[in-house]
């Protein structure tokens, strides 16, 4: 009871000290941007008050007020009944004292509502002050990075224990304090006192207090000039708008968040804890669940859709897995994707990535397996690697799952191996239903045999919600609708183009022999006559008039060539550079190259991509416009394609241009796809209300090419042997196109 314990309650209080300034500091850089969200905040809700019908207010109050003599007194909308106040509602006839009331009360109502909802968006093609203010207070968060976010949490809890042991060891501080204190309080001072040394203790050896002193000098560096703050909310959005909903309270619905699991589950994921220090970047709250349900789960499908972030949440699982104190890491993924892999875990993590592909991957193979890290690998390569024996591998991580569904396939069989000798297992995909519940049920089995049992053959057709359930224990999805308010809108349109005299030749051609994929191309077929280029041309042009990039896809080579051709086609090219065709032919290196060289792009720019190599795994955030050559036969497919643009990162509203000749082949897949894709919603999507059918579920894509065939024939007479129809003869197979060449 001396200096000892002095110097002990002085060590506490100025770590207690660092850690309320700092509270103190981003409680600051808080406040500025949410003052400088406010007016543009009120600003959104007042417009979606100006243009809310005043019929809206009969929704609120469950009908029972009428309306007709506010509508007739010229009260239009929700606004307008709002800047009326009582007063003026109370001279139309009819409208009393209570009514009046009613009206406003229900107007403030669905005002609260609109403002607890409506989503900023921050436009980067018109910066005006109030956004620009907003981008720079938010800079300031973001600049401190994930650092600070650490730091800010461990001051508070520091603040929450070292606050009411300092005041219970206060009689240690001084001589005479502890000689006045009765015998009790001196016992209590003493025992608070060895807490806050242990409290302190902790601290230093975990380097706590320059962690605070640092996030403190980064917090009050202040806001970056305009065009440092804009150059880096265009190089980083995602971490601006999920700031952006954290200060606004607007975070999204916990359910959704949360993929719906059951209670239980996700109870279980509540108390796994994350350990995210070697993370250098920040995680949105449903990315870190999703990474601690790896975690706690052991073995999972994580099925997010498109553009959510599966690849952080799996670096995010690996990093605490190391903190744990694993070493060694297989991702599995498509050879396009590699090289996005491992920048993507150079550039969030600190750990290794080793690439384990190309002449060298024995030597690298080697490598990793003596220094550990995240080695990634393709499908094919990793049947040349040893299968792990058990307790080696801390995580085998499985991109693009659904490409091992057919569980007789040679990738298929080497992923299984490799999944039976791991305790954890992450398989990664955002369609992992496509067109067949047993194609998921595959999945499954890679994870649990057991649960891929009890989904028998019917578990589908009992509806997607008791499926949902049936799959918890191992399968989270979420949805870009439903966890991401911030991104901007997406809007489809058909574009219907009717074919010329050369279109229609070339299309009865290809139906008379009978070829499912030369009707799906006989668009293309004469170039300097293609109606679908015609209008590609034109759409491509209004593109690069207002600045915009465009990226094309198609699924078949000698379209992309004919549309890269029809682009730089004359003496002035329509739209700026034109890159690609990006094709299952390049090198997974080149074709990241092409896409940064398009993104790098000074205005406006085109790339001309195949839609199987350039729709899986590449970011083509750049583009705001999206359009697709002709229909495809999985609607996942034109997902995963849109998904490349309209993802995390996207800053501008994403346009798809979908071109289409009505009364053949186009129009029936438009029509099957609407059918498949009610089927994808309904088990991927979480819907109760779309519930898939036998036929819906058993339809190969070779009877669906085969049918369109034969209804083609019929329907434009051409279905008879003397006019030489083919009809006879079973239609060219979808998997295996003329004049294509399949993605590695």
């Amino acid at each position: 009871m001396g200096r000892s314990e002095r110097e002990a309650v002085a060590r506490g209080a100025r770590l207690h000290t660092a850690a309320r300034s700092l509270l103190s500091d981003h409680e600051r850089a808080v406040r500025a941007a949410r003052d400088a969200l406010a007016p543009i905040l009120d600003e959104a809700v007042a417009r979606t008050l100006d243009v809310m019908p005043v019929a809206r207010l009969q929704e609120a109050t469950e009908g029972r007020l009428r309306l007709d003599a506010v509508e007739r007194a010229g009260l239009a909308t929700v606004a307008q009944v709002l800047d009326a106040g009582p007063g003026r509602l109370q001279q139309i006839p009819g409208v009393g004292r209570v009514t009046s009331t009613q009206l406003l009360g229900a107007a403030r109502r669905l005002a609260d509502a609109v403002h607890d909802s409506v989503a900023v968006h921050i436009d980067v093609d018109r910066p005006e002050p109030r956004t620009t203010e907003l981008v720079r207070t938010l800079h300031v968060l973001v600049e401190a990075g994930p650092d600070a976010r650490r730091a800010v949490a461990a001051a508070g809890a520091l603040d929450r224990r070292l606050g009411p042991l300092l005041d219970t060891a206060g009689p240690a501080a001084g001589r005479l304090r502890m000689l006045v204190t009765g015998r009790a309080g001196r016992a209590r001072a003493l025992a608070a006192v060895d807490e806050v040394r242990g409290v302190v203790g902790e601290a230093e050896r975990a380097g706590t207090e320059g962690l605070l002193a640092q996030a403190s000098v980064d917090l009050l560096r202040g806001p970056a000039s305009d065009v440092a703050a804009w150059v880096d909310f265009e190089l980083r959005s995602a971490e601006y708008y999920g700031l952006l909903g954290e200060i606004s309270g607007r975070a999204p619905d916990t359910a959704a968040v949360e993929g719906f699991l059951p209670e239980g589950i996700a109870g279980q994921v509540h108390g796994q804890h994350l350990v995210d220090d070697r993370l250098k970047v920040s995680l949105r709250g449903y990315q870190a669940f999703g990474a601690r349900f790896a975690l706690a789960r052991r073995r999972v499908v994580l099925g997010d859709e498109m553009g959510l972030g599966k690849t952080v949440q799996a670096i995010a699982v690996l990093t605490h897995l190391v903190a744990e104190g694993q070493s060694h890491f297989m991702v599995v993924c498509p050879a396009s994707v590699l090289v996005n892999w491992t920048r993507e875990i150079e550039a969030r993590s600190a750990l290794r990535a080793v690439p384990l592909h190309g002449p060298g991957r024995a030597d690298a193979f080697a490598d990793w397996k003596g220094r550990g890290g995240v080695a990634v690998t393709t499908f094919d390569a990793l049947r040349g690697f040893p299968v792990p024996g058990g307790g080696e591998l801390g995580m085998l991580v499985v991109d693009e799952a659904h490409s091992v569904k057919n569980p007789l396939t040679l990738r298929a069989r080497a992923v299984a191996e490799w999944a039976a000798r791991c305790e954890r297992v992450l398989l990664m995909t955002g369609t992992p239903m496509e067109n067949r519940v047993a194609e998921f049920r595959s999945l499954v089995r890679l994870l649990d045999a057991g649960l891929a049992d009890r989904l028998d053959g019917d578990a589908g057709l009992a509806g997607s919600v008791a499926f949902r359930k049936a799959v918890a224990p191992v399968y989270l999805r979420r949805n870009q609708e439903d966890v991401l308010t911030e991104l901007p809108s997406l809007q489809h349109t058909d574009e219907w183009e009717e074919p010329s005299e050369r279109d229609e030749a070339a299309y009865r051609d290809a139906v008379r022999a009978g070829n499912f994929m030369a009707m799906r191309r006989a668009a293309y077929a004469h170039p300097e006559g293609s109606a679908k280029l015609r209008r590609l041309r034109d759409l491509v042009r209004e593109a690069a008039e207002n600045g915009l990039k465009v990226v094309v896809f198609s699924y078949f080579r000698d379209v992309l060539d004919a549309v890269h051709g029809a682009l730089e086609a004359g003496t002035a090219p329509v739209s700026g550079p034109v890159f690609g065709p990006l094709t299952g032919a390049v090198p997974p290196a080149r074709r990241q190259a092409l896409v940064d060289a398009f993104s790098a792009a000074a205005g406006p720019a085109v790339l001309v991509a195949q839609i199987q190599a350039a729709g899986l795994g590449l970011n083509i955030q750049a583009a705001s416009v999206v359009i697709l050559c002709e229909p495809q036969i999985k609607p996942t497919l034109e997902h995963q394609a849109v998904a490349r643009a309209h993802r995390i990162g996207q800053l501008r509203p994403v346009r798809v241009h979908r071109l289409l000749a009505p009364g053949g082949v186009d129009e029936r897949m438009v029509r099957i796809l609407t059918d498949k894709a009610r089927l994808f919603d309904a088990y991927a999507r979480r819907s109760a209300v779309a519930e898939a059918t036998p036929d819906a579920l058993d339809v190969s894509d070779t009877d669906l090419a085969r049918r369109i065939v034969e209804e083609e024939q019929a329907r434009l007479g051409l279905a008879d042997g003397s006019d030489g129809s083919a009809s006879g003869h079973a239609p060219q197979s979808p998997s295996a196109p003329a004049h294509e060449q399949p993605p590695s």
